[in-house]
């Protein structure tokens, strides 16, 4: 094949891919994927028991800070971002209020989910992750907040 040949096969490969790539990458960007909660290791966390506290009980303990990290990214990051930086589909948790204010709103959203006109935006996961793991994801995005 000449070079003349080659370079017109070439634009036309990069042409299709490019084209290919507008039309799929935006559609997969865009995708939750499974929101099935992931299971999370508490090992090391004092056990709370079956009711829900009101306040974190957890926070500033730093073996919830790293299980916290490390559940948010399997079970809350494909929506709401890694580092909890939103890219607009749901909350940035970065600007929850900390202490006990903020506590009340994640206790009441993780327990309840969110679910407007019939459509589920946040499944229930109090009793599929249980209070331990989702106030070790309190605990750590407290670290992460901003004002």
């Amino acid at each position: 094949m000449n070079a003349r040949l080659l370079r017109l096969a070439m634009a036309g490969f990069l042409t299709g891919a490019a084209a290919v790539a507008s039309t799929v990458v935006p559609t997969a960007a865009f995708a939750h994927g499974d929101v099935t909660p992931q299971a999370v290791d508490t090992t090391g966390l004092d056990k709370l028991g079956e009711d829900w506290r009101d306040a974190n009980p957890y926070r500033g303990n730093p073996r919830a800070i790293e299980i916290g990290s490390s559940a948010f990214n399997q079970n809350c990051a494909r929506c709401h971002g890694l580092g909890a930086v939103s890219g607009g589909i749901a909350p940035d948790l970065r600007f929850l209020d900390k202490g006990d204010i903020g506590d009340e709103w994640f206790k009441e959203r993780v327990i309840n989910g969110s679910i407007r006109n019939g459509v589920t935006y946040m499944p229930r996961f109090g009793e599929a992750l249980g209070q331990e793991a989702l106030w070790a994801i309190r605990s750590w995005l407290e670290t992460v907040h901003e004002e």
